[in-house]
């Protein structure tokens, strides 16, 4: 059993190691571009706050720090829904190999989307640092937070694999409708204590946005969250990993690799 273990997780690890090479000849460049495309967010929104007249923090503290606390969850879900709905189907040409499955495949998206994510987290943080001290009122719960918002993501690119093999195209479109749509219903903008009632409604039925009011929360000293739960974004990620769980393997066992021979 600790033999089966240790092979599948070395697989794990160099189908994660494949990933992150393939986009670009040196992984090293790769990655700095992650941490570059990260940059550029930052840039962006905080070029739109000034543009809306906003120049300080909603809350006591650091503007760029509440605008990449915001960032960083968004960028690690969206990165790992990506990630997870573009992993290879059971159908797939490398699935032929004997120690390849689609477990190991889903989990090695996932951990290089998470890998990535951390690297140009921590890159960006620890530049930012050399010009201004951080500080974190609670820097292990923080982290969490990102792993929750990178976890949440995978629970719904698990969904959206498992339909892939029955409806492909529409499939790519919801992907790229839910990265889209977590630009503005991911609460990043803005505080969820600021929001009137009447607001508040379009945006709490979110996990993400419950994630990123809570890591505000564990950021900042000064903020305490009143209308967003830690457990919410648990509870719904797991029920979407065994919906997923089920659904991909309904899907596995009824995937013929003659389904795509038209596309």
């Amino acid at each position: 059993m600790f033999e089966a273990a240790g092979s599948t997780l070395g697989l794990i690890y160099t189908v994660a190691v494949f990933n992150l090479r393939k986009t670009n000849k040196n992984p090293l460049v790769g990655l700095l571009l992650e941490a570059a495309r990260a940059v550029i967010m930052v840039v962006a929104f905080m070029l739109m706050f000034v543009v809306l007249g906003i120049r300080s923090s909603p809350v006591r503290g650091d503007f760029l720090l509440f605008v990449m606390s915001g960032i960083f969850m968004f960028q690690a879900h969206t990165s790992a829904i990506g990630a997870v709905a573009g992993a290879g189907s059971g159908a797939s040409g490398i699935m032929k190999h004997g120690p390849m499955n689609t477990a190991v495949v889903i989990s090695a998206g996932a951990l290089a989307s998470l890998y990535r994510t951390l690297f140009a987290c921590f890159v960006i943080l620890g530049g930012y640092s050399l010009f201004k001290p951080l500080y974190f009122e609670h820097p292990v719960a923080s982290l969490g937070m990102l792993i929750l918002a990178w976890a949440n993501g995978c629970a719904i690119g698990l969904v959206l694999l498992a339909l892939r093999p029955w409806m492909p195209e529409v499939v790519k479109i919801l992907t790229l409708m839910i990265q889209r749509v977590q630009m503005i219903a991911s609460g990043k903008m803005f505080l969820a204590n600021a929001l009137p009632a009447s607001i508040l409604v379009w945006f709490d039925w979110n996990p993400l946005f419950h994630i990123i009011d809570q890591t505000r929360g564990f950021v900042f000293l000064n903020y305490t969250p009143h209308h967003s739960s830690v457990m919410y974004p648990v509870y719904v990620t797991l029920a979407l990993v065994m919906v997923g769980l089920m659904g991909e393997f309904v899907s596995r066992q009824n995937e013929s690799a003659s389904w795509s021979a038209a596309r």
